[in-house]
């Protein structure tokens, strides 16, 4: 049976999910979560598949009311989450009954925070994906009194007399300290800036106002300092690059491509953050210290696999729980969940 979430205050919110990772084959942007690490953890604390499509909120506030209970988990930066006046936790699944607002507010340390409901979220697909596209003008964020259509099929477990949170799943919540130190790796045109390299790894840098989903821009925190340079003038031709790619363009500052850039740029490459560090990265806000630290690709590798290998063990632990209470688990996406629109995987 369909049920609803209505918008009661939207603040910067959308509809997301992983984004998609064919999209660059047909020259779209690959979109998804900025932070994907919180996302992916949000539903696997509600037993839905990784890519299934969740709330995020960046930034400012939130508020909704649900027309049924419904079991659901916010990740993401700190915020004060709240049902019907009550706290309740970030990082583990709790109980939004029906009728009740509720609020996130107050995001803080981090800029992006993320709702998953246990049930499909109906939402509109471009190339399998629900990620808005803003190049495409598909997708948007929601807006006052909008309702989201929820397909639910297990009622929700809660303490009928002490409301007591039944979960303790033991999800591992992401760092906000409000300085942040980025795993690179290698680009392509590191042999390119010769000893002016090394610049990266030794200057702090802060993240500019007109930082977005496309990309951020980071200036070194003394105005004094140099960021690295090219010994060479030759011309760098347009070419594919990669979420990530730190680039170094004309001017005294790095650009850091993100998950809404375009597939092609003719800036030179040096260095390409770690999918781990990714996340982190979705999450820091403008006039916020950055910091760049080298590791190798098989260092980048195994923080991706141990990162993984600890979402899987709270999937196992949440199909434990959740069988024991009879709770459904969603372990594949659903039709309800993506309503296709000019799908052209078959291109």
């Amino acid at each position: 049976m369909a049920e609803t979430i209505t918008v009661t205050t939207p603040g910067l919110t959308s509809i997301q999910d992983l984004g998609r990772l064919r999209g660059s084959r047909f020259g779209q942007m690959t979109g998804g979560a900025s932070d994907q690490y919180s996302a992916d953890v949000a539903n696997a604390l509600v037993g839905s598949h990784r890519t299934a499509p969740l709330l995020e909120m960046v930034a400012m506030d939130f508020g909704a009311v649900a027309s049924v209970d419904l079991l659901v988990a916010v990740t993401g930066a700190p915020a004060e989450v709240q049902v019907g006046g009550v706290t309740r936790p970030q990082w583990e699944p709790f109980v939004w009954t029906a009728g009740e607002e509720l609020t996130v507010r107050g995001i803080h340390d981090g800029l992006r925070v993320y709702l998953a409901v246990h049930g499909a979220i109906a939402a509109p697909s471009l190339l399998g994906s629900c990620a808005p596209d803003s190049v495409l003008g598909f997708g948007r964020q929601l807006t006052v009194g909008e309702s989201v259509a929820i397909d639910v099929d297990g009622p929700p477990i809660d303490h009928p007399y002490f409301r007591v949170p039944l979960f303790r799943l033991g999800a591992e919540p992401a760092t906000f300290t409000g300085r942040w130190t980025i795993d690179v790796t290698d680009g392509p045109d590191v042999h390119e800036f010769g000893a002016s390299a090394a610049r990266l790894f030794d200057t702090p840098f802060v993240i500019g106002a007109d930082t977005n989903h496309i990309g951020l821009r980071l200036t070194p925190t003394d105005p004094g300092s140099d960021v690295p340079r090219r010994d060479r003038s030759t011309e760098v031709l347009s070419r594919g690059v990669p979420i990530g790619a730190v680039e170094v363009p004309a001017g005294n500052e790095i650009l850091v491509l993100h998950r809404g850039r375009g597939v092609t740029a003719g800036y030179p490459v040096l260095a390409v953050v770690t999918a781990t560090a990714l996340s982190q990265l979705g999450q820091a806000r403008p006039g916020q210290e950055v910091r760049f630290r080298k590791v190798s690709v098989p260092e980048a590798v195994d923080g991706y696999r141990s990162q993984r290998r600890s979402i899987a063990l709270l999937r196992s632990r949440v199909a434990s729980a959740f069988a024991s209470l009879r709770i459904p688990t969603h372990p594949e996406t659903t039709s309800a969940q993506h309503h296709s629109v000019a799908q052209m995987e078959s291109a």
